[in-house]
């Protein structure tokens, strides 16, 4: 420690980490060394108040004066050290340091004298890089990765004051055909390697069980590297919120002491929720570890505009809801040289935001009385870049949960326990296909203690290696067995209201039926249950004159039912996946109509007013903070949003705990001292209005 300024943030220290709240990524370009300006990024670290950077330092082009044998040095650096002048500027700053190196490609030299570093294709070709054909695609598995990045991670670490080495692009790029992995993975699996990417396909398993393993083991060698060099530090790698899948998770957990998600933006059709779902989804697996969101200045569409700029409510709004669900704001900017410098105001902007709520907010632990279950058991059966194709289940029950304002948190099924089960009153599971018999039973137990349940379609229906159970593996909490092989896709399908006077069928008044999904799973009922809903034999949608019902209703479209001390609701159709896909206003009244029923008594936090509202929650001792952030735009769905539309005629109401007879609120994001009234054990405030976001902070006591 240099100084006490040292001592208090944490510096060097083993827990460098907490302090590391607000980051700043320079992702320098070749030609950036003797180009750029060195004083205008200092002066961004100080605009923006960060408290840590990551700098590019090397592995495809170095940006230092690197003494090993083929790692590239930027032509341009000349007697300079450009990463070096970056890290002194910083440390001056008492900021935290990180060392970027991206080992995913190489330069042709090194593919000519370590042809067995180049990844290769199913034709057996060396594999040159889809965007730069100068270059090769290196193999993550063999020895360009274990031997001579671990030399360049070794000489940064000895070299140079940082905290940890930050990795981009480590962790391959599909089933390289190289000699090494062929050998390596028959000599561990007994088998060839996959040709295609089957979930279903045990070649497919087993090839995602042997890379998890292999890059898994990586991630430990590496650390061990940087910690011999560096005793408080640390290798971090870059992992996006579902290829952490890729990993062990023990192990990540073990030797990472704060990750990031590598999910700088949205593209195509992306909710703006979808930043905080990162946050909660990496909560669900990794529980209270840091947690950073990496937001790109630029546009992230798949024509990889890198140089451009974003526009600004975008940048403030996808930052926001990041924040709001836990993550640390952390931008990064491609190409020192600034031809554009429009994204800067909202990081400022947004930044020092987080710098005035973290005081508060820090104190505090999410909390919510609902998860969703995050069915990773089914999704890391699935490569990364094919996941988004299986999420549309659980992505239609997690925007009819925000549509519904119901504070909830994901939890993986990887890391469900009873304990982590038992501390929320409702668990939604959209379709987890894929659950052991241990992850059953544990959903029964919770439900017989008294939790409550809400699934659809084929949840359970296979066990956690995908091979299909003659019957559900929750059979008895849903009341009912599979009665015939999944039906469909159909196309204009129904489902009728029964007429029974059932909570589930609020909303509905002047129809006799909804639309319905597209497949679904015949069942043998055996339990006791009633059925607000049914099936309306399917009936052809042309021609015109045949569009009717042949035959009435019978079959159940919705089960709700009592077991134990809990409730279980069961859709045995895609609900969430139909609802994702065609965003029907009746699907999501169905839906919250179910969470609703299942809880019960009234949820603990419930808001009201007009527009589309993203709500947090956080607990501490005697306070309870509420966060609102405004999802109300006609951008919301697909970006960018160009304006914030304020928000109006808001309000929140916190039940107090046991023993709290006085509450008072404020808001932490404009200052103001709402009007509050407490009525039935409910502090009731009133918010004139929420412009990007609002914090409702709640203060009780006896």
């Amino acid at each position: 420690m240099n100084s006490t300024a040292e001592a208090l943030s944490g510096l060097r220290s083993p827990t460098w980490y907490e302090g590391a709240t607000r980051w700043t990524q320079l992702t320098l370009v070749e030609d950036d060394p003797g180009s750029y300006d060195l004083d205008f990024w200092l002066g961004v670290f100080d605009e923006t108040r960060s408290n840590a950077t990551c700098l590019s330092a090397g592995g495809y082009v170095a940006y230092y004066p690197s003494k090993i044998p083929l790692h590239y040095v930027s032509r341009y650096i000349g007697d300079g050290d450009p990463f070096g002048d970056l890290v002194a500027g910083a440390r001056q700053r008492n900021m935290h340091v990180v060392a970027r190196v991206d080992p995913h490609a190489v330069h042709a030299d090194v593919a000519a004298a370590h042809p067995e570093w180049i990844s290769v294709t199913a034709e057996g070709e060396l594999r040159r890089h889809w965007s730069f054909p100068e270059a090769y695609v290196t193999c993550a598995w063999g020895g360009y990765n274990r031997e001579f990045m671990s030399e360049v991670i070794r000489e940064i670490a000895a070299g140079y004051d940082i905290d940890a080495i930050f990795a981009n692009r480590w962790s391959g790029h599909g089933v390289c055909y190289c000699a090494h992995c062929s050998t390596d993975f028959r000599l561990k699996t007994g088998r060839e390697l996959p040709r295609r990417r089957d979930p279903f396909d045990p070649t497919w398993q087993a090839w995602l069980g042997w890379s998890r393993d292999v890059l898994t083991e990586l991630v430990g060698h590496w650390n061990g590297i940087v910690a011999s060099e560096r005793p408080h530090g640390r290798f971090i790698p870059n992992i996006g919120n579902s290829s952490m899948l890729d990993f062990a998770l023990d192990e990540v957990k073990r030797y990472c002491p704060i990750l990031f998600v590598d999910h700088q933006g949205r593209t195509g059709v992306v909710p703006i929720w979808s930043a905080g779902r990162d946050g909660k989804r990496m909560r669900g697996v990794m529980g209270d570890k840091p947690i950073g969101l990496v937001t790109s200045t630029s546009v992230e569409e798949k024509w990889r505009w890198k140089d451009s700029v974003q526009s600004p409510e975008e940048i403030r709004m996808w930052m926001i809801d990041g924040m709001a669900h836990g993550l640390r704001p952390w931008f990064t900017k491609f190409n020192a040289k600034v031809h554009d410098n429009r994204w800067l105001p909202p990081i400022v902007e947004t930044y020092r935001l987080h710098a005035e709520l973290e005081p508060v907010l820090s104190k505090l632990s999410p909390t919510a009385e609902i998860a969703l279950l995050d069915p990773s058991t089914t999704l890391r059966t699935w490569h990364s870049d094919d996941r988004d194709n299986a999420e549309g289940h659980e992505l239609g029950f997690y925007h009819a949960l925000v549509e519904a304002r119901m504070p909830f948190d994901l939890l993986s099924d990887l890391v469900m326990t009873d304990a982590a089960l038992d501390g929320y009153r409702l668990i939604a599971v959209a379709n987890a296909a894929f659950l052991s018999e241990a992850q059953c039973d544990m959903l029964t137990r919770y439900v017989e203690r008294g939790g409550a349940l809400v699934t659809s379609f084929e949840t359970s229906l296979y066990d956690e290696h995908g091979v299909q159970r003659p019957d559900f593996g929750l059979s008895r909490l849903f009341g009912a067995s599979v009665a015939g092989p999944t039906e469909g896709p159909v196309k204009n399908t129904y489902i009728a209201l029964d007429g029974a006077d059932h909570p589930i069928l609020r909303g509905f008044d002047g129809a006799s039926r909804i639309m319905g999904g597209t497949r679904r799973i015949p069942l043998d009922v055996h339990g006791v249950s009633e059925v607000p809903f049914r099936f309306v034999p399917h009936f052809p949608d042309l021609p015109m004159e045949e569009i009717y019902a042949r035959e009435p209703a019978l079959e159940p479209a919705v089960l709700a039912r009592q077991v134990g001390k809990g409730r279980v609701v069961y859709f045995p159709w895609n609900i969430g996946e139909i609802f994702w896909e065609v965003t029907n206003a009746d699907h999501s009244r169905l839906l919250d109509n179910a969470f609703r029923w299942a809880l019960g008594n009234p949820a603990r936090v419930q808001s009201a007013g007009p527009g589309l509202v993203d709500i947090a929650t956080r607990d501490g001792a005697g306070q309870i903070s509420v966060h609102l952030v405004n999802l109300t735009n006609p951008m919301m769905m697909k970006g960018p949003i160009r304006e914030t539309i304020p928000l109006r005629g808001q309000s929140v109401s916190v039940a107090l705990p046991s023993g709290a007879t006085t509450a008072t609120a404020r808001l932490l994001v404009s200052g103001q001292v709402p009007a509050t009234s407490l009525q039935g054990g409910r502090l009731h405030v009133d918010l004139a209005e929420i412009h990007t976001n609002e914090v409702v902070l709640v203060e009780f006591g006896p």
